[in-house]
């Protein structure tokens, strides 16, 4: 196969993804409103999504916390700015570290869990099988992990970033023996309530995001077991590259509209 032929398959490919993505988007929209007994598959996903996901958020974060924190006071020392080590990892975790991290690592595992569970159901034709009994198993089986995903993803991201700054502390503290007063009261000088919303922001965006990603792949599965395989793999790495990406845009926006 030439270069230009695998471009275009490839390309070809790219188009249909993206563009199912967004039919399933507008579908996921039209169906937003549950009725009440679908609430406990609400509540269900809030399990599975959140809590079953926090260790992972918050020893990413903590460490995170840690490492810029070490990097900083080392690099500030050299300046005489040490003592606005705190600042500079409150804004790095708030606006960017703490729901980029938390939409990668809780997304990557959320989505591919989605993607192996949709797609089993799928390859097995339990998902034509709702179909053929009537049942809108957009309502079902997507828009209660979409809905999931929006309340969890901020409730994590707000954990990650108080254990980030907690992190970031006790490097601080303990390794370069600077007061935790001047941690935290240069923090507060210096970042304010919309360093904290827009990383917010972000999450919600990042956590409908990487949702639909998994819904998608899990509802495209074909080709059996190995295909169930190949859609979990591709969910990962495309959770990743669209967390990335759409963060780039994200922030341009937003410095756009709040600076």
């Amino acid at each position: 196969m030439t270069v230009l032929a695998y471009a275009r398959r490839h390309g070809r490919e790219s188009i249909a993804w993206y563009g199912g993505l967004g039919l399933l988007t507008l579908r996921v929209m039209r169906n937003l409103r549950l009725p009440p007994s679908y609430l406990v598959l609400v509540a269900r996903e809030i399990d599975i999504i959140g809590v079953r996901s926090l260790v992972v958020a918050l020893t990413a974060s903590l460490f995170t916390g840690m490492v810029m924190a070490l990097q900083s006071a080392v690099n500030m020392a050299r300046f005489g700015a040490e003592n606005y080590v705190g600042p500079v990892v409150a804004l790095s975790i708030l606006r960017e570290l703490g729901p980029v991290l938390t939409a990668i690592l809780v997304g990557g595992k959320v989505a591919s869990g989605i993607t192996a569970e949709l797609g089993s159901m799928k390859v097995t034709e339990q998902i034509d099988a709702l179909r053929a009994i009537g049942v809108n198993y957009i309502k079902k089986l997507i828009v209660p992990r979409i809905l999931a995903a929006l309340v969890v993803f901020p409730l994590v991201t707000i954990m990650a970033d108080a254990i980030g700054l907690l992190g970031g502390m006790l490097v601080v503290v303990f390794d370069r023996d600077i007061d935790p007063y001047l941690y935290w009261n240069t923090i507060s000088y210096w970042v304010v309530m919309k360093d904290f919303l827009t990383g917010l922001a972000k999450s919600v965006v990042f956590g409908g995001l990487v949702t639909l990603i998994g819904c998608y792949n899990g509802l495209e599965t074909s080709g059996g077991t190995e295909g169930l395989g190949r859609s979990t793999t591709d969910t990962v790495v495309q959770v990743a590259m669209a967390v990335i990406v759409s963060d780039f845009f994200l922030t341009k926006l937003m410095l756009l509209l709040f600076w």
